[in-house]
């Protein structure tokens, strides 16, 4: 079998040295070129052919986000990438994600050395994970992209109060921060609930909920413990904390707590969809969206064993079809959907069950 080929972009050479090392460490990859600027990337990329490349944010001469938008316009390929743990960091790799990027690595502000060897686990599955995913060309943009674009579609028709006592429950991981904008923005303003757990660390999923809050109709937040779920409203899951759900008398509320990691994931998808199907039952719907590995597959048996309604997104427009694969062998899944069909496939069942309801009146 052939080693999965990589080449480091980053003008540290510290970094180029430690990024080079863990990778060779690992019997099935090996890194193949570093670079210190996008210019010598390019060439590199174009003489080494690699699998992946791992990319910094902030270099001389041209940063990566620039260097990845061209990157993933005129030769698109699996990208991971490193950076720094701040609150620029956080919106900047938002933004990397947007444009195409696979995954990322939270690179450490102090001690580098270190904790880069700390991470190298997840530095180099990530790098696994990037190279059998699906990238997609980037198209040329006809208006400036960025946060400030309407990439709205068009304002869906609403779903009405009867939907107040649905819960929609999402959990993503690899390519899930796009799939879900995808998702929340087809959304209507008085869409009911949802509940969002996305594999993210601490200190991205304030960003990339007001990321998604400055786009969508409904509100989206990062979850607060305690706090009423509410319709026309999305809570994401706070990075290293696991969000459920409870009820209080008539209300549900969100319950944001740390914990032990579960299947290795904190927050975890298993922890949030074995609420939906403990407290919500047929009140809630199920959605697995891109990701690898097999979190909330189980759990979202549970919710269809329970009375929910579950929903996977199909191989062809995941990023990587890990998390929806296994909730389908596990028997959890009424429908496999393209993405772009999912939003709309939830109103149209929401509207056919709130007709249901008025007919049993």
């Amino acid at each position: 079998m052939s080693k999965i080929r990589a080449v480091v972009v980053d003008d540290s050479a510290l970094v180029r040295s430690l990024l080079t090392e863990i990778i060779n460490r690992q019997p099935d990859m090996q890194c193949v070129g570093a670079a210190a600027d996008p210019y010598a990337a390019r060439e590199m990329i174009r003489n080494l052919n690699p699998d992946v490349i791992t990319l910094d944010v902030e270099m001389p001469r041209m940063d990566g986000i620039d260097f990845l938008s061209k990157l993933m316009r005129l030769r698109p390929m699996p990208v991971v990438m490193v950076s720094t743990l701040t609150e620029r960091g956080a919106e900047v790799t938002l933004r990397a994600l947007e444009l195409g990027a696979v995954d990322f690595v939270a690179k450490p502000k102090i001690g580098i050395a270190d904790g880069l060897q700390q991470l190298a686990q997840e530095i180099t599955e990530k790098i696994r994970v990037a190279a059998k995913a699906q990238v997609r060309k980037l198209p040329s943009p006809a208006t400036p992209a960025g946060p400030a674009s309407d990439t709205r579609p068009p304002a869906p028709a609403g779903v009405g109060r009867l939907s107040t006592e649905k819960i929609i429950f999402i959990g993503a991981s690899t390519g899930g921060t796009e799939a879900t904008r995808e998702l929340l923005t087809a959304l209507p303003a008085d869409a009911p609930a949802v509940v969002i757990t996305q594999h993210m660390p601490a200190g991205f999923t304030r960003s990339y909920a007001a990321r998604l809050n400055s786009l969508c109709r409904i509100v989206v937040k990062e979850a607060q413990d305690g706090e009423r779920v509410l319709p026309g409203h999305a809570y994401i899951a706070p990075g290293g904390q696991h969000l459920s759900i409870e009820r209080s008398g008539a209300n549900y509320i969100a319950r944001v707590q740390l914990g032990e990691p579960v299947n290795r994931h904190m927050p975890s998808v298993e922890v949030l969809f074995k609420s939906a199907a403990r407290v919500v039952g047929p009140n809630a719907i199920g959605v697995m969206l891109t990701g690898m590995g097999a979190d909330g597959a189980k759990a979202m048996r549970e919710m269809r064993d329970a009375g929910a309604y579950c929903v996977a997104q199909d191989e062809a427009s995941c990023v990587v079809f890990g998390m929806p694969r296994e909730a389908i062998a596990a028997g959890a899944v009424h429908e496999v959907l393209p993405l772009s069909r999912i939003a709309p496939h939830l109103i149209e069942h929401l509207r056919s069950t709130a007709g249901l309801s008025l007919n049993r009146v």
